[in-house]
């Protein structure tokens, strides 16, 4: 059997490391340090090509507030643009722009055993708090909820992620995503995905919150991570101490606030006001020196955060542009995996046993150049040699035709649907049209990339 090789050569065999970020809240000192800032460091790390995403699919589990998501989606992308994150040197999007990660999320559906989801920690929780409320053992649980793992798998899945980073929490759903993968290789005889690892970083800081505990807003005690420097300074006030005296010593390793100061601060500073609390240092003036250092710290971003919420239209634009970026790559994936599954047109060779044909090599779909009176152009030919699903617009040069077409061949386009069947979209611009629909000339492409050298 005939198996197409689908994964999308990496430039300078970069590794694809993908983080998915639930917009779900405002941000927190906690987000910051725990995931943001070392992700943001991360993405500029040379060899690596990353990949961010807001999982406004995944918000949707558990909520049922349209304003609520939409507010949040704006918050959680103007914080990761206003600390340093680059959209031009990353894949930054919105996972609702890209619709084949959901088409995908179905191929995944399929192969998926249940017993695997039957034992996935949100499901299984869920499970045991009914049964201890006796309850019925599914009540209240929503297909959206049962299904996550094959969401959250179709995400890492499509861009054949090879590093996720996680918390302890989340490597299960590195696993079931692996399990999944290596199931539909083996039904379908190719070599469809990379099989993701989980980046599990032990050095990450988990910041205390006002109460000592872990800062989560499940707890209600999160500092906000762009709060105003008053309201900043008031909630630094309330993180809770001992009842130690200024002039009494103090233990760094036991005081919140200097586990906070220490996600901010320099080695040298951060020794500096453990030596402080040796001394016997007030609380109230250890309160004042970490606001002064985060307000400090923080104080541009502030400034770039509150300017990008009141233009939604600037946000929205880089994240649409994100997606155009990696849909070429999304529709070639998802046009391949369509073959491979039988959701083919009905006119291609047929392989395998039952009665169909056997074919060793298929006809393949041809690009073309050609000249007319206004220019350079190429054509897209369907593999029956004479159907034409897309025409180039003209260029001037032969050179420049090449190029785009060669870009094109290695599948950078973007295929749109529109009314009258579809345009080819590349850097933007439309390039191309024709009458076939958007699907068939992404079927077409995916083929004609498959049967590169």
């Amino acid at each position: 059997m005939h198996v197409s090789a689908v994964k999308t050569p990496r430039q300078n065999a970069a590794r694809i490391v993908l983080t998915g970020i639930k917009p779900t809240g405002t941000p927190h000192l906690g987000n910051y340090a725990g995931a943001i800032a070392p992700s943001i460091a991360q993405s500029r790390q040379a060899g690596v090509q990353s990949y961010y995403f807001l999982a406004d699919y995944h918000a949707l589990i558990g909520g049922t507030d349209p304003l609520k998501v939409q507010r949040s989606t704006l918050e959680i992308a103007a914080s990761w643009l206003a600390l340093g994150l680059d959209p031009a040197h990353v894949h930054f999007y919105r996972q609702s722009d890209v619709p084949e990660i959901t088409e995908l999320n179905w191929l995944l559906s399929v192969v998926a055993a249940k017993g695997l989801l039957n034992r996935a920690h949100a499901y299984k929780a869920a499970v045991d708090h009914n049964t201890q409320h006796q309850h019925d053992p599914d009540f209240g649980v929503s297909a959206g909820l049962y299904g996550y793992p094959v969401l959250m798998a179709a995400d890492i899945l499509m861009f054949n992620a090879e590093l996720v980073p996680v918390g302890k929490d989340q490597v299960q759903h590195i696993e079931i995503a692996r399990d999944i993968a290596s199931r539909f290789n083996h039904l379908y005889q190719g070599d469809y995905f990379t099989l993701p690892e989980a980046l599990v970083d032990e050095q990450t800081a988990v910041l205390p919150g006002l109460d000592g505990r872990k800062m989560s807003k499940s707890y209600d005690n999160v500092i906000g991570l762009f709060l105003p420097s008053k309201a900043l300074r008031e909630k630094i006030m309330q993180v809770q101490t001992n009842s130690k005296a200024p002039g009494e010593r103090k233990s760094s390793e036991e005081s919140a606030l200097h586990a906070i100061y220490q996600a901010f601060a320099s080695h040298e500073e951060t020794l500096a006001l453990s030596a402080d609390l040796q001394d016997g240092i007030g609380w109230g003036e250890v309160k004042q020196r970490v606001f002064d250092k985060i307000d400090h710290s923080l104080s541009a971003a502030r400034e770039r955060f509150d300017a990008l919420m009141l233009q939604p239209d600037q946000v929205e634009q880089i994240l649409r542009a994100g997606a155009e970026k990696v849909r070429p790559q999304a529709q070639h994936m998802m046009a391949t995996l369509r073959h491979a599954v039988g959701l083919r047109a009905l006119n291609t060779a047929m392989l395998g046993s039952g009665g169909a044909t056997k074919v060793s090599k298929p006809a393949q779909p041809r690009l073309l150049t050609f000249k007319d009176s206004e220019g350079f152009r190429f054509k897209l030919h369907a593999a029956d040699g004479k159907t034409v699903l897309f025409e180039s617009i003209a260029f001037a040069d032969a050179k420049l035709c090449g190029q785009t077409m060669g870009q094109v061949k290695s599948g950078a386009a973007l295929v749109r649907e529109t009314e009258f069947g579809h345009e080819l979209v590349l850097s933007q611009q439309i390039i191309g049209n024709g009458s076939a629909s958007a699907i068939e000339v992404q079927v077409a492409l995916a083929q004609l990339q498959d049967s590169l050298p």
